[in-house]
């Protein structure tokens, strides 16, 4: 039986946004954790952005990267619980022209080990929007972390095995350069 020869690394350029109302560039522990592990991953921090929680201010950074073709993922922090200025589900959903249904589903399914029942008030979702992979994890530093370390961080690496979002994400970024 021949062996298949391990595939190679691939980085991808990823944006990172923080939405807050109440943070600032000084206090932002959650958007440093992920630009780190962005890095630290081997990656490419292609942006980062620190937005008031309000749909359409999100939704305009968040349609500029989706237009950049040099923006292959997009992660956001913040605004996914209940109070009345969580709105990122709201800004973002209307995006995505597919759904990454199993991404919630398992955040929250990690995240019951860590935080019990409190996982209920999470609202993490994902999807892709003119081939452009968007995560929008809670804005604590904790789930942050579990997200990219636990999920996220696998399914940007191009080794991992049966599946990842890298071939698709690569293949997008050459059509939409190719664009006129």
């Amino acid at each position: 039986m021949a062996h298949q020869a391990e595939k190679a690394f691939i980085p991808l350029d990823i944006a990172v946004l923080t939405v807050s109302d109440t943070r600032t560039s000084e206090t932002d522990t959650s958007g440093d954790l992920l630009a780190a592990r962005v890095q630290e991953s081997g990656h490419r921090l292609a942006d980062r952005a620190l937005v008031a929680d309000d749909v359409y201010r999100l939704r305009a950074q968040v349609s500029q990267w989706i237009a950049d073709p040099e923006v292959q993922v997009i992660v956001l922090t913040g605004g996914t619980g209940f109070s009345h200025r969580d709105s990122t589900p709201e800004a973002i959903a209307p995006l995505l022209d597919k759904q990454v249904e199993g991404f919630g589903e398992l955040f929250r399914q990690i995240s019951w080990q860590e935080i019990g029942s409190s996982t209920i008030q999470s609202r993490a979702l994902a999807g892709l929007a003119n081939g452009t992979l968007i995560f929008c994890l809670p804005g604590s530093t904790g789930a942050c972390r579990t997200g990219w370390d636990k999920v996220i961080a696998e399914q940007l690496d191009s080794r991992h095995r049966p599946c990842n979002f890298v071939d698709t994400l690569i293949r997008a970024r050459d059509q939409r350069r190719a664009l006129p």
